[in-house]
């Protein structure tokens, strides 16, 4: 048969793992594109959802007590904080 490899299996193997191997240490010494958005878009939510969050609660007390924005302010400003510091946190580990 004109479509036979005489290359044995497991050489075909050890191949296939070393291309693997070559690949995901290159992908990994050279960022691409894709990874650097990835890590904008993570920073982003990071800091807008705690924030978010926080002013919901704060929005939802301020109605209860009927206070104008007594509580929502203050929520803002440490939903806000806590969110530049878990995306601080998140860079020192990266």
């Amino acid at each position: 048969m004109s479509g036979d490899d005489p290359t044995p299996p497991e050489e075909k193997m050890l191949n296939a793992v070393r291309l693997r191997e070559e690949r995901r240490r290159r992908a990994e010494s050279e960022p691409s594109l894709a990874r650097y958005l990835g890590q904008v878009g993570i920073l982003g939510w990071a800091i807008v959802l705690p924030t978010l969050v926080a002013l919901y609660v704060g929005r939802k007390v301020d109605h209860y007590f009927g206070t104008g924005v007594f509580w929502t302010a203050p929520a803002l400003l440490i939903g806000l904080g806590f969110g530049c510091w878990m995306a601080w946190k998140w860079m020192q580990r990266q």
